[in-house]
């Protein structure tokens, strides 16, 4: 997620030494203790085939693992439960070998099998993943289900041989990504339904309790195979906790980060305070808030009403209503991510051209829709500012302003016209223009439970981002992302999405955390790094 890599490097990821640095754990840290994290909304899932929000990223993070990892606050790849990997020369074959000894918290050992079941499951319709489609470049996708995916070979029981149908630049970040988490099957066979409540993984914490509306509690994994970490006894999650609450739960000392960060109501406030401002961590972040048109809703279905409330939107107005922490958007790239198109100006605000436009669809006197919002501050006031500038051109929108796990179901199920995703808005997964695009603009996330929620689907744009992910050779980086932007330039002609805005990351932290900031802020771990912070007192 988030953090740049060096253009170049984006594709590397084929050409990796097989054996990454290992970390260091920090010599200043202090083992045990127990911290306390808020969060207005609930949690909806645990399970790593199915979540697929930033609130639940880090914790999935924490109790699972995947064959790949990433050095804690960056993105550099490293090996996870793949103790190594082989490539073949053709970059069509990945040959993981397993770590000895690895335990699922169920105290039973992983193997290979495992592995396998894990991504048969993630990539079998039947699971409804919405990360399934990273998975599509893995020989027998496309028949993917009861029967698994041909791709994947169990050698021995701690090896594992992956081949592809096509080169993929993009293959080894796929393996750290959370979707790929291996699992037992035997825990998920017996949770059924609700294995997303009774995770059982290998990661640095279990779940050690879960009471609906008021908390998680994770216990430290004293198994747990990578040495030294986590450093901490146990984390509390409390759940239905105002932001501002828990800001102010944080100055008296009774939280030690808040979940949803700083309300945007008290930004100014604490910025002002040296003493708070002191406890402040600010971090970039590959991210882009936008609205979502359902292409397969009318009037959405038509272009030009697209391209008009592309035209309606004052993007500079809503950045100040998060106090500047933003800048308008032109695209769905994030500037500072490979493959984004310089020059490129986007669709101006211009309120009487968007008129026009809607004149020449046949809607001259406007029509009544819906904007879906998640319901915490400052997204339900941000949701008000676009509902003003649609009534501009006489679009009369209702704001439906719901948790965030409702709206994720509005978008996952095509009921939802419109939504604006701020609280759920896309930080890249991985640092690839491919991220921006498969899971939220590709056809293989316009599925019921997906996260394409415009539900659009250009199988000619499609076709193109194969073409983009099949060059691995890193000769042909500047071709590969000359690709992308072109994909993305077709994007924004067919206009599925406002593009509004380029967010930084702000959080807090309370007095007594330890840890580097990188792992408040750590691009992968959004939004916190759970297995190495520490406490000092």
């Amino acid at each position: 997620m988030k953090t740049l890599l060096a253009s170049t490097a984006l594709m590397l990821s084929l050409a990796l030494p097989a054996i990454a640095q290992e970390y260091q754990p920090d010599p200043n840290a202090r083992p045990g203790g127990s911290i306390i994290i808020t969060y207005k909304d609930d949690v909806a899932t645990l399970d790593p085939a199915i979540g697929y929000d930033w609130q639940n990223w880090s914790m999935i993070k924490s109790i699972f693992d995947g064959l790949m990892d990433y050095v804690p606050g960056t993105t550099e790849l490293r090996p996870g439960l793949a103790e190594r990997y082989e490539i073949s020369d053709d970059g069509m074959t990945f040959t993981f070998h397993l770590r000895q000894g690895v335990k699922f918290h169920n105290g039973r050992e992983m193997t290979a099998e495992d592995v396998k079941y894990s991504l048969d499951r993630v990539t079998d319709p039947a699971t409804q993943s919405p990360g399934a489609g990273f998975f599509g470049s893995i020989a027998g996708f496309e028949a993917a289900g009861p029967d698994g995916l041909s791709g994947v070979e169990v050698v021995d029981p701690l090896t594992v041989k992956i081949t592809l149908s096509r080169p993929d630049a993009t293959f080894l970040h796929v393996m750290a990504l959370n979707f790929a988490s291996v699992v037992p099957q035997e825990a998920v066979a017996a949770a059924g339904d609700d294995f997303g409540k009774q995770p059982v993984g290998t990661g640095a914490f279990s779940l050690a309790e879960w009471t609906l509306g008021q908390r998680l509690v994770f216990q430290k994994n004293a198994d747990y195979w990578r040495g030294g970490v986590p450093y901490l006894d146990s984390i509390t999650f409390e759940v239905g906790q105002e932001p501002i609450v828990a800001l102010l739960r944080l100055q008296q000392g009774e939280v030690d980060v808040p979940g949803d960060g700083i309300p945007p109501a008290k930004f100014t406030e604490v910025m002002a305070d040296p003493e708070q401002a002191a406890r402040v961590v600010e971090g970039g972040q590959l991210h882009t808030g936008y609205i979502t048109l359902n292409v397969n809703t009318p009037p959405f279905d038509n272009v030009k009403v697209r391209q008009a409330v592309n035209m309606a939107i004052n993007k500079e107005r809503i950045t100040q209503i998060i106090n500047g922490r933003a800048v308008p958007a032109t695209q769905p790239l994030p500037p500072t991510m490979p493959g984004y198109t310089d020059g490129y100006a986007g669709y101006p605000f211009d309120p009487a051209a968007a008129k026009a436009l809607l004149a020449e669809a046949g809607l001259a006197e406007g029509f009544e829709t819906e904007l879906y919002v998640m319901n915490t501050d400052p997204n339900p006031r941000i949701a008000q500012a676009i509902q003003q500038d649609l009534a501009g051109i006489g679009i009369k929108a209702s704001i439906q302003s719901l948790a965030q796990a409702n709206v994720i179901e509005a978008g996952g199920n095509g009921s939802a016209p419109m939504i604006w995703s701020g609280g759920m808005a896309w930080i890249a997964d991985f640092p690839d223009p491919s991220n921006f695009y498969g899971p939220i603009l590709g056809c293989a996330g316009a599925v019921e439970g997906g996260w394409n929620w415009s539900w659009y689907c250009n199988e000619a744009l499609d076709a193109k981002a194969v073409e983009a992910d099949s060059i691995t050779d890193p000769a042909a980086v500047d071709a590969r992302l000359k690709l992308w932007s072109d994909v993305y330039m077709g994007v924004m002609a067919d206009a599925p999405w406002v593009p509004v805005f380029n967010e930084q990351r702000y959080t807090m932290k309370s007095p007594r955390m330890g840890g580097a900031d990188a792992l408040y802020v750590d691009p992968v771990s959004i939004p916190v790094n759970y297995d190495y912070v520490y406490v000092t007192e």
